[in-house]
């Protein structure tokens, strides 16, 4: 038997692997620095003085065959954006995935509203539409599906329920930039789309994030939320006509951002390619499940998730995690560890100012906890589930590594 590199063998990979942290994984370069060359010789970098930003919104909004998007600092203030023109507010709940960023989350407990936590797919991993239907009560007024790893969410379900019960469609499709579903661009299906624009995203301005709709009224408002309130139509005095926040792009992401959208489908359309290469190479692994696409979809592979059946190991998944490490390969174990209702955020309610609000909030008037048992699917899936990256940039060798090994740790680990 081939001795594993963290037991002193020879690791299958000793240099580094393409990587969206710098430039050896990431599509950067000529056409930014001539867009910022054109902001920073003009001096005008706020987004009224300038026309980048604007363009980038016009631009992404055609991309994406919507009528509105608004571009904002971060994803999570695009999704902040969303529930702000949708108006969530105080004693509201909003319905949401177990397995997410913590970014999806502010833009509920920002608007003072309760988050509600679903169960997922243990397949896609995604929201399991019957929970979320079993969550609801007649203080629901909000859904954010969210488009894990770049895999979409059921949609259709939860359209149906959204208009049975008349509640906003918040579409978190941070990590699914060209994701499908049913022949339909994520972002385009609920009421509200939600994009980041952060370093490890397939396209990025190291921070940033665009909200889209084809809802006039909510685009007038997801306008207003983003620039403090503020309708600059008016004159003076300056007339703040809603509760907003400094959400403002600048003119030098903008810029950034409008190179970036001309090579986001060369790099998505790339990283399916190498998907593909990987789940043929490990399909024969046993007791390891790459990622499950179902019919209808496309995945675009922020990350690529594999699942494995501890049953079959002589070994935990933080073993395993670490022997794919030492062999080179970057793997992580579990996403966020735990699912995110388990942190002490919630378990302890720590609100504003240390007084449990918005839970607390005469407006909500009920008892909400969070708990481990509350969504069970979450908890047995994080504790199979790895991590893997999957990058424009990787070579087929690159890919032949990671599966050699996959194969070399876990067939070192096979209970006999």
């Amino acid at each position: 038997m081939v001795k594993l590199a963290i037991h002193g063998g020879e690791p299958v990979r000793r240099s580094p692997f393409p990587t969206v942290s710098d430039k050896s994984g990431r599509n950067i370069g000529r056409e930014e620095l001539e867009l910022l060359k054109r902001v920073v010789e003009s001096g005008a970098l706020f987004r009224y003085s300038g026309t980048m930003v604007s363009s980038f919104e016009r631009e992404f909004a055609g991309f994406l065959g919507v009528k509105h998007a608004v571009a904002s600092t971060s994803g999570t203030a695009a999704l902040h954006i969303a529930t702000g023109a949708a108006g969530i507010g105080p004693g509201m709940e909003v319905i949401t995935s177990p397995l997410t960023d913590i970014g999806t989350i502010i833009a509920i407990l920002g608007q003072n509203a309760i988050p509600v936590f679903a169960d997922i797919d243990p397949d896609t991993y995604n929201l399991d539409p019957e929970d979320v239907r079993n969550k609801v009560t007649d203080k629901t007024r909000a859904v954010i599906a969210v488009h894990i790893f770049g895999l979409p969410a059921d949609m259709d379900p939860l359209v149906e329920l959204a208009e049975e019960k008349d509640l906003v469609l918040i579409e978190d499709c941070a990590q699914a930039y060209l994701a499908e579903y049913k022949g339909r661009l994520v972002g385009t299906i609920g009421d509200i789309g939600c994009f980041s624009l952060q370093q490890s995203k397939h396209m990025f301005t190291g921070d940033g994030g665009i909200t889209v709709t084809d809802d006039d009224e909510l685009a007038r408002k997801a306008r207003l939320f983003m620039d403090k309130g503020w309708d600059r139509s008016l004159g003076l005095p300056r007339a703040y006509v809603m509760l907003g926040f400094n959400y403002r792009m600048t003119e030098l992401q903008g810029a950034v951002a409008r190179a970036q959208l001309k090579k986001v489908r060369w790099v998505v359309e790339r990283r399916r390619r190498v998907a593909e290469s990987l789940t043929k190479k490990i399909s024969g692994i046993d007791g390891l499940i790459p990622p499950k696409v179902p019919k209808g979809c496309k995945h675009s592979y922020w990350l690529y998730p594999l699942k494995i059946e501890l049953s079959m190991f002589d070994a935990t998944l933080d073993d395993i995690v670490k022997a794919l490490q030492a062999e080179g390969i970057p793997a992580g174990a579990g996403y966020i560890g735990k699912p995110i209702y388990m942190a002490p955020l919630f378990t302890e309610k720590r609100g504003y100012g240390g007084t449990k609000c918005p839970w607390i909030c005469p407006l909500y008037g009920r008892e909400i906890d969070y708990y481990e048992g509350l969504c069970p699917q979450a908890e047995k899936t994080i504790r199979q589930l790895i991590t893997l990256p999957c990058n424009e940039y990787f070579t087929e060798e690159d890919v032949e590594d990671i599966a050699e090994a996959l194969e070399k740790v876990l067939y070192y680990y096979r209970r006999r």
